[in-house]
């Protein structure tokens, strides 16, 4: 069996490959670039990816019978053509959990009590040269009785509600079937109710754009927008242009439209503000979750050349 995995670079130097190594041979690259998808996979049984897109313009001459993807989002492979061909399409639910909940929660607990700015008073000598004991600007506000919204109810949304109540926060959560431990509401009333608003939903014709200008004008004046889904489910100079108009409180971002953040994108209008906490899409990537997403991508092989149908999302 020969396994090919196109962009290891992505998935860190430290991660533990030796879950593939057991199954069969293994062709590893850093990276690789579009024009060379289709000769790389060309004599592959297996083919494992993190953000490389695959279709039919690479898809069509290759021997493989199944791809993994190391995540659980997967907008990024045909999975139509890939039904057609037979291939097989495994991706990895739940396996990044409490690793993008974590980020979620971290974002917003250093946007609400303004922690850049306190670390630089204290950083660049100004407290020592203050005379004061104490400094309280800017002012901070705890999450007790603030309202969360969470978009999306999943595995992620559903870990951040939880931590959210722990905080002491009202949660609501807008998704399809009505949530058995939070309110339920629309995304209008989301908006209109939530003080942080958190975005966990997949990337898909309903979601893309779905934080859109219409949406940001209904948030409550200082609201927080917390997005670690993917990029293109808001509208990105609509969210860059409430916060130079003051209308939004403060964003964290953990994913981009294009990625890497390209040169002429509209946050970086804004990304020297205290109140803009922008990170390279790491929220999944804690050491433990892609530990985990490479043994469960593991299992995904050895499950489908045992006859069972594991992770399977092309069907």
């Amino acid at each position: 069996m020969k396994i090919s995995v196109l962009d290891a670079g992505t998935l860190g130097a430290d991660v533990d490959l030796s879950p593939f190594y057991a199954l069969g041979e293994v062709e590893l690259f850093e990276t690789t670039p579009p024009e060379m998808v289709a000769e790389r996979i060309r004599e592959s049984d297996v083919i494992c990816i993190n953000k490389i897109k695959l279709n039919e313009s690479n898809l069509a001459h290759s021997a493989a019978r199944i791809i993994c993807v190391a995540a659980t989002g997967y907008d990024n492979i045909d999975t139509a053509y890939c039904k057609e061909r037979g291939i097989a399409v495994c991706n990895v639910p739940g396996y990044s959990t409490h690793s993008v909940a974590q980020l979620t929660v971290a974002m917003a607990l250093s946007l609400v009590n303004c922690l850049p700015q306190y670390r630089e008073y204290v950083h660049s000598g100004k407290y020592s040269r203050s005379g004061v004991a104490n400094c309280l600007v800017p002012v901070w506000h705890e999450l007790y009785g603030q309202t969360w919204g969470i978009v999306g109810g999943g595995n992620i949304g559903g870990q951040v509600a939880r931590v959210a109540e722990a905080f002491g926060c009202k949660v609501l959560v807008c998704r399809r079937k009505t949530d058995p431990h939070f309110e339920t509401v629309d995304i209008d009333t989301l908006c209109e109710r939530a003080d942080i608003i958190s975005l966990h939903v997949p990337l898909s014709d309903e979601t893309r754009g779905m934080i859109d200008a219409g949406c940001i004008a209904k948030m409550k004046k200082g609201a927080i927008v917390i997005n670690v889904a993917r990029g293109a489910v808001t509208d990105e100079a609509a969210l860059a242009d409430a916060i130079e108009n003051g209308h939004l409180g403060g964003i964290g971002i953990d994913v981009f439209s294009a990625e890497p953040l390209p040169a002429e994108h509209p946050y970086h209008r804004i990304m020297d503000r205290d109140n803009v906490c922008l990170t390279p899409h790491t929220a999944w990537g804690s050491l433990e979750a892609r530990n985990r997403v490479i043994r469960e991508m593991a299992e995904n092989i050895d499950s489908y050349y045992a006859g069972k149908q594991r992770n399977r999302v092309e069907l």
